[in-house]
C-alpha cells in the first residue's frame, strides 16, 4: 500500500493529468484508498485536473458520507468505493472522459496492443456496454467492478474510462497510456487498420505490464506537470 499523504498524491495525480489533455473540462477524478481502511480520499466536484490544490482533496467513507475536507463529493464516487472494495490489489481508481478512448470503444472494435504503450492491455480491455449516464449507485458502481475484473482498465463505451493500480502513479500513468494506444489505434485504422498479425502480440510487450515500467514514466509526467505548475505561478 502506498505510504505517501493520499492528499498531495491526489493532487499530483490531478495535475499530471491536467497536462494530457484528459480533462472535459471539470469532470473526472482520481482517488486513493485512506490508509486507515476510512474510505477513499479523491477530487471533490467542480475543479478541472490543472487546478486541483489540497484544499479540492475530500474523504469520503464507503457510502458516499464526507469524513474530511468541504469540497462537494462527485456524484460517480461508487466508480471508486465500489472497485476498491472488490480489489485488494488496486489502491488507486482513476476515472477521465479521454476522447480516443471514447472514439474507439465507440466503435466497437477491440484495443490492439501493438505498441509499447498498449503493453499493459494485452490480455485486452473490457467493455461495460451499460446504456446508462453516471454511474452514481452502489448497484452500478459494483456491475462495472465485475466487468472490471482482474483488468488495469475498461472502456466506459459513450462515457470514458477508468483505469486502476497499486497507487495514484499507476493509476494515472496507465490511464494515460491506454489514452495513448487508444489515439495510435484510430491513427493506424486512418491508415487502412492494424495488420492481423500485429493484433495479438503476446508478450512482445510483457516488460510494459510492470509498475516499475510505469512508475519510470510517472517520474517523467510529474516533471512535466510540476515545470507547468511553475510556469503559471
Amino acid at each position: 500500500m502506498p505510504t505517501e499523504n493520499p492528499t498531495s498524491q491526489v493532487v499530483t495525480g490531478c495535475h499530471v493529468l491536467g497536462t494530457d489533455d484528459l480533462g472535459d473540462p471539470v469532470w473526472g477524478h482520481v482517488s486513493q484508498r485512506d490508509p486507515g481502511g476510512r474510505g477513499v480520499w479523491l477530487k471533490s466536484g467542480g475543479r478541472g485536473f490543472d487546478e486541483v490544490s489540497e484544499e479540492d482533496v475530500i474523504l469520503v467513507d464507503h457510502d458516499g458520507g464526507l469524513l474530511a475536507g468541504t469540497g462537494t463529493p462527485p456524484k460517480e464516487f461508487p466508480l471508486h468505493t465500489e472497485v476498491l472494495r472488490v480489489r485488494g490489489d488496486v489502491h488507486s481508481v482513476v476515472h477521465v472522459h479521454s476522447p480516443h478512448a471514447i472514439a474507439l470503444a465507440a466503435t466497437g472494435a477491440p484495443l490492439h496492443s501493438f505498441s509499447n504503450g498498449a503493453g499493459p492491455f494485452a490480455d485486452g480491455v473490457p467493455r461495460f456496454d451499460e446504456p446508462i449516464g453516471l454511474i452514481q449507485t452502489p448497484e452500478l458502481g459494483a456491475a462495472v467492478a465485475d466487468c472490471l475484473g482482474d483488468a488495469r482498465g475498461l472502456f466506459l463505451v459513450g462515457h470514458g474510462i477508468i483505469a486502476v493500480g497499486s497507487g495514484v502513479a499507476t493509476a494515472v500513468t496507465t490511464a494515460i497510456l491506454l489514452e495513448r494506444a487508444c489515439r495510435l489505434q484510430l491513427l493506424a485504422n486512418s491508415a487502412g487498420g492494424v495488420l492481423p498479425r500485429l493484433r495479438n502480440p503476446g508478450k512482445r510487450y510483457a516488460h510494459a505490464e510492470t509498475d516499475h515500467y510505469l512508475l519510470r514514466t510517472w517520474d517523467y509526467l510529474v516533471r512535466q506537470a510540476t515545470a507547468r505548475q511553475l510556469r503559471h505561478t
